[in-house]
């Protein structure tokens, strides 16, 4: 499965001429099917989409806060395409699920989206109809997924996720750490000039 996530300010969906949805900033989401997709590709990018962090925090940090932490929304529109396989220049979508069975699989996303969010927040397209589809990309940012091969065990790939976090964490804490020394080591500084014993440090301050 393939999902491109993009930033957005504001997005919508048109089919004949009619605006059928649309959400503000959040997340605009083109999904793309394949013939060999599972549920479990199905959880791994809903959890990625709901999850990714793409958006400053209240602090002005970039990418600190997901969609949810944000009480943003998700406008979610089934991209058949992203499934292309180029046969010289024309395009080949055998590798696309057939639309009688993307059509529930797609539904099942969305239930599966709505509930591990807010449902009122998770908006989608039309499938099978021919839609405009309406993106101002905030950024621009644009995040391409795809769900990893069954090959890989998912436990293995959640375990992998949670070491990640945790690297991050440390990291995050890391920095903290060595603003306090930095913060410790400029009051001793201060002190020492002060007190007049290091006149070459109070000069290396004012310069």
């Amino acid at each position: 499965m393939k999902a491109i996530i993009q930033r957005v300010t504001r997005a919508s969906v048109t089919v004949g001429g009619e605006q059928i949805s649309s959400i503000g900033r959040g997340v605009c989401v083109l999904l793309g099917i394949s013939v060999e997709d599972t549920h479990t590709d199905a959880e791994y990018i809903v959890r990625k989409i709901l999850n990714l962090r793409l958006f400053e925090d209240e602090n002005g940090r970039a990418w600190s806060k997901s969609v949810m932490e944000q009480n943003f929304e998700v406008l979610c529109v089934s991209q058949f395409t992203l499934q292309c396989m180029l046969k010289g220049n024309k395009p080949d979508f055998h590798s696309a699920m057939p639309a009688a069975l993307a059509q529930p699989f797609y539904a099942s996303i969305l239930d599966n989206m709505r509930s591990g969010y807010k449902p009122e927040l998770i908006k989608d397209g039309k499938f099978g109809a021919f839609m405009q589809v309406h993106i101002d990309n905030d950024g621009p940012v644009t995040i391409e997924i795809t769900s990893p091969p069954a090959s890989i065990d998912p436990r293995q790939l959640s375990k992998q996720e949670k070491q990640q976090q945790r690297k991050e964490k440390t990291h995050s804490k890391g920095h903290s750490e060595t603003g306090r020394e930095k913060g410790t080591l400029r009051s001793r500084h201060h002190t020492k000039a002060s007190s007049g014993a290091e006149g070459d440090v109070s000069s290396e301050r004012e310069t």
